[in-house]
């Protein structure tokens, strides 16, 4: 039984949500229009300020599409009425980061800068003050986009669990391990 496929979706007001014949669902809402392929065998049903998927057999597989599918579908329902926010932190001694445009530019300790392109639906903005690590923010209406670049930019230099040194999310805690001990 899927706990999370079962569960009708609230559509607030001033959002739109259409189901076109080929499965293609589109919501539209203040910020923005997302639209996401369904499979055909799934229903998707917009009834009463309410949307509500359904599966046609109890087939493990669609079972597995039915949450994963009303997941989906909910995550463009949130994204175009308030957004997805990530921000990422820089921690490490020299560590910068800088935006132009949709361009951001990062030092990370490597011979050269690192210079990463952002998709458009992405709003991005860095920003250091004195004291502090540099926070690189990422704001858009696609929590897959944005959850995939955030996971980009981290894997471009890992936050290590000796010196606590890389990018991590801001607020993440990392596990740290005891360095070497000298002999006595």
């Amino acid at each position: 039984m899927s706990r999370i496929g079962n569960e009708p979706i609230t559509i607030a007001s001033g959002i739109t949500v259409d189901v076109a014949k080929n499965n293609v669902v589109t919501v539209k809402g203040p910020k923005g229009e997302l639209t996401e392929k369904v499979h055909p065998e799934m229903i998707v049903e917009v009834n009463d300020g309410k949307v509500v998927v359904k599966r046609p057999t109890e087939q493990k597989r669609h079972k597995a599409m039915h949450g994963l599918y009303r997941s989906l579908i909910n995550n463009m329902v949130i994204g175009v009425t308030d957004g997805y926010k990530i921000e990422l932190e820089l921690v490490g001694v020299g560590y910068r980061a800088t935006t132009q445009g949709q361009i951001l530019e990062m030092q990370l300790g490597f011979s050269h800068p690192i210079m990463m392109m952002m998709p458009p639906e992405i709003k991005i903005n860095a920003e250091t003050e004195k004291g502090k690590n540099p926070i690189v923010t990422l704001e858009s209406i696609d929590k897959q986009l944005i959850g995939q670049m955030a996971a980009k930019i981290k894997s471009i230099r890992k936050s290590e669990p000796y010196k606590g040194k890389g990018i991590k999310f801001k607020g993440e805690q990392l596990r740290r391990k005891a360095g070497k001990t000298a002999a006595a």
